[in-house]
Formats: structure tokens, sequence, C-alpha cells
């Protein structure tokens, strides 16, 4: 029992730490960041070597790089299907078509939320972005902070945008990733 969830955990974390590679650099594609930055070399370094030869075989769509979303899902997919092997319930391929892509999505949502967070308290602390890190956290999350940052006035000089935009992930959360999960549980 307990050697299981010891290797659900491992697997959790070592597909986790992969997949955030992966959706970062998706995420930071989309937003066009500097990719000369050290972290983003690092997640270009580190995904390479599945992206690059994928690459070859599903070429990008309109800007949108299909390889590394395919990667990301074939990722969470094959994570899914090992910890239902380890729980004795491997879910059918619609569930975990709709699980798998449920999980990116709420990672995604993660993902931002925290960078959000952190560039907000970085603001705080370090006013202006100066270091590589705060730079680059204020191009990952201007796509998502750039229509907020237009209907929301700030107050005192204080910026709630990220503030209106946390309330509408978490929302996205709730409403859009949760009814997909169960969706997927449901076709599993």
């Amino acid at each position: 029992m307990y050697e299981l969830q010891a290797l659900a955990f491992l697997v959790q974390v070592a597909f986790g730490l992969y997949i955030l590679a992966v959706l970062l650099r998706l995420m930071l594609q989309w937003a066009r960041a500097d990719f000369r930055n050290p972290v983003a070399a690092l997640v270009v370094r580190v995904t390479n070597p599945a992206v690059v030869p994928l690459r070859r075989l599903v070429p990008g769509v309109a800007g949108i790089d299909l390889a590394s979303v395919l990667l990301a899902l074939a990722l969470q997919a094959l994570e899914l299907v090992l910890l239902g092997l380890l729980s004795g319930r491997v879910p059918g391929p619609a569930g975990l078509a709709v699980a798998s892509v449920a999980a990116l999505a709420g990672f995604a949502i993660q993902i931002y939320t925290v960078t959000i967070i952190v560039e907000a308290v970085l603001s705080w602390i370090s006013p202006g972005g100066g270091h590589p890190l705060a730079w680059l956290l204020m191009q990952l999350n201007a796509p998502v902070l750039r229509p907020f940052r237009r209907m929301v006035p700030s107050v005192g000089g204080i910026d709630l945008s990220p503030l209106a935009a946390l309330i509408v992930l978490q929302l996205a959360q709730i409403l859009v990733v949760q009814r997909l999960a169960d969706w997927g549980r449901l076709l599993g």
C-alpha cells in the first residue's frame, strides 16, 4: 500500500516536472517571450530532445507549436494511464482524452496563478522588473493580464488587474476544468 503511494508520487513528480516544462515552453511561445532569458533557455534545452524530433512529424499551425501540444497531451495521458494502473482503474480512451485535456488546462491555470502572484510580489519588492526572472514573468503573464489591465482601472496607483485575473482564472478552474474532469471520469 505505502509502496504504491510512493510510486504514484514519483510518477506524478516526474511527469509533472516535464509537463510543466512543456507547458511553460508553450506559454512562453504564446507570449512571444525572450528566449535568451536564462530560465526560458533552460525550458527550451530541457524540452528540445522530445519536441524537436516530434516537429518533424507534426508541424506548427498558425503560430501554435502543435508538437509541444501533442507532447503535453501524450505525457499527461501516459501519466494518467500509469496512475490508473497503480490504482487498478485505467480510464477508457474517451475518458483519458478528456481527463488529459482537463488536467493540462488545470495545470496551465495553476501556472498562471502562481506566476501572477509571484510577479505581483516581485513588483512590490523590486518595481520595474530589473531581475531576469521578473522580466520573464512579466512577458509570460502579459497575454493574460493585458485584457484585465484595459478593463480594471488602477486605484491609488495600485494595479488591481492581477487580482481580477486571478478571480477569473479560479472561476475557469471551477466552471470549465472541473466540469471537464467530471466528464472524463464519466467517460472513463
